[in-house]
């Protein structure tokens, strides 16, 4: 596979880990906020772990899509950091995250409208031009949805990815929550999804409580979650994929098993299609 291939995101639980052992592991996503104070045990760890790994910043303070102005401190602290690890991408959340101050701690949805297409576009812009490169916009999950909705949500993806020039971290485990929480069908989402526009794929777990789904992050894989990946694979091949995993966080030897899954699934397919 090319490009970064399989990766993981990196944990403080592993570091040590990651360290003695260094597990068969294309790459580490490292979550940007945990790294934005200078000095400390975290960028001691991420300096040596960057010495031996390819990395990507993941980022979920962003609030592209809030109305409050975006904050040219926060982008100051993150345009730092990426001088000093060198990330291959920066990514965050289409989603805000507070309003007049107030952080809710949580990736809100928005509407899908034009209005709010041409609003976002204009701050993946100012974002894009103060970093001086491109930025991976990640699709959330959602558990509820607006009235004043014009479009769907892969259209909305889409047309944003192509009005802002940006690119697109495409989540298989959200993809797959979304469509059972608002009933639509998870294959029409990819395939509305500009194959040149993606970059990176989310896998994770979550808890399904009958009539819905939440993004829990404390699973394995569900296997419909494969199966949905499998069919990213077969429309977006060559796409660097990682697994997340935020709470009951296993030895690591595990995780690498399951990156093993995916590595396989997609070699797979791979096999399928030549």
């Amino acid at each position: 596979m090319s490009g970064l291939g399989f990766g993981l995101g990196l944990r403080t639980e592993h570091y040590e880990a990651v360290l003695r052992e260094r597990p068969r592991v294309d790459w580490f996503e490292v979550l940007t906020e945990n790294y934005l104070v200078p000095g400390g045990k975290p960028l001691h760890y991420l300096d040596r772990i960057c010495e031996r790994y390819p990395v990507v910043m993941h980022g979920v303070s962003l609030s592209i899509g809030g109305t409050a102005p975006l904050s040219l401190d926060y982008l100051r602290a993150v345009k730092r950091l990426a001088a000093r690890i060198h990330p291959r991408w920066i990514s965050d959340h289409l989603c805000w995250t507070g309003v007049d101050g107030v952080n809710l701690h949580d990736l809100m949805p928005l509407p899908y409208t034009e209005e709010a297409l041409r609003h976002l576009a204009a701050r993946i812009a100012q974002v894009q031009d103060f970093l001086g490169e491109r930025i991976l916009i990640e699709n959330v999950s959602s558990y509820v949805s607006y009235a004043t909705s014009e479009m769907t949500e892969w259209q909305f993806l889409a047309r944003l990815a192509e009005t802002a020039d940006c690119e697109l971290l495409l989540d298989i485990n959200n993809v797959y929550v979304s469509s059972v929480n608002h009933e639509f069908d998870p294959r029409a989402f990819l395939a509305g999804i500009p194959v040149e526009r993606v970059r990176q794929f989310h896998l994770a777990g979550h808890q399904h409580y009958g009539g819905y789904i939440v993004d829990t992050h404390d699973a394995p894989v569900a296997p419909a979650v494969w199966e949905l990946y499998r069919a990213a694979v077969a429309r977006f091949p060559h796409v660097a994929t990682m697994i997340e995993r935020d709470a009951r966080i296993p030895p690591l030897a595990e995780l690498v098993a399951e990156l093993d899954q995916a590595r396989a699934l997609a070699g797979a397919v791979e096999v399928e299609a030549a």
